[in-house]
């Protein structure tokens, strides 16, 4: 896929299921477990297919950020 060209017609790039389990490092089964659960990043369908735009992964990823434990007044971060 040519990036470049897909970018200049303002095309974003998407991904299929198995780019974005390898992506994650997970079993694909895992992206269609967490799809199925409501859990996974939305994604579109493409004929019999699903692709995910990159920016949907990065909102989703984005949204199971863990925020980091708070810390009593006065102490730092290290």
């Amino acid at each position: 896929m040519n990036t470049d060209r897909l970018a200049g017609l303002g095309l974003e790039p998407v991904l299929t299921t198995s780019e974005l389990a390898e992506y994650l490092g997970v079993h694909v089964q895992a992206i269609y477990d967490l799809r199925a659960d409501g859990r996974g990043p939305s994604g579109m369908r493409v004929g019999r297919e699903i692709r995910y735009r990159i920016s949907d992964v990065v909102c989703w990823l984005d949204g199971l950020h863990e925020p980091a434990a708070t810390l009593a007044l006065g102490q730092k971060v290290r």
